[in-house]
């Protein structure tokens, strides 16, 4: 039987840490997009995000992209996401192109209890809780 030596504490508290860590503020949350770039969204009945484990799937209302995700010091970084590919056209269209360049670029989270805020240097999405 192999004794543990002073060198192994280390990888065992990390473990621990590990373990202990408390759920992603994200995981396991399904929002709706209130509006996007100041515009409400074109499809609210269909435009929405959710989080599920380590996925992230969001739509505006006609495409579907989807893929992992993770956050860190309050920034969403999502990705490589993949994405359905039916035509849009429209306001559904410029608010899918604002919505994937947006989570293209690490936005900032604003979270409460019922409201998702995600900014970057471009564009700012808003969501309500489901």
């Amino acid at each position: 039987m192999r004794r543990l030596a002073l060198l192994d504490l280390p990888l065992l508290v990390a473990g621990c840490i590990a373990a202990n860590r408390p759920a992603a503020p994200l995981a396991d949350t399904n929002w709706r997009m209130v509006a996007i770039d100041g515009q409400p969204a074109a499809m609210v009945d269909k435009a929405g995000m959710s989080f599920e484990g380590e996925t992230i799937s969001a739509s505006v209302g006609c495409n579907r992209m989807s893929g992992a995700y993770r956050v860190d010091r309050q920034r969403l970084f999502a990705g490589p996401l993949v994405q359905t590919e039916m035509y849009c056209e429209g306001a559904v269209w410029g608010q899918e192109q604002a919505l994937s360049a947006l989570l293209a670029g690490a936005p900032r989270i604003d979270l409460s209890a019922s409201r998702l805020t995600l900014a970057s240097s471009g564009h700012r999405a808003e969501f309500s809780r489901i």
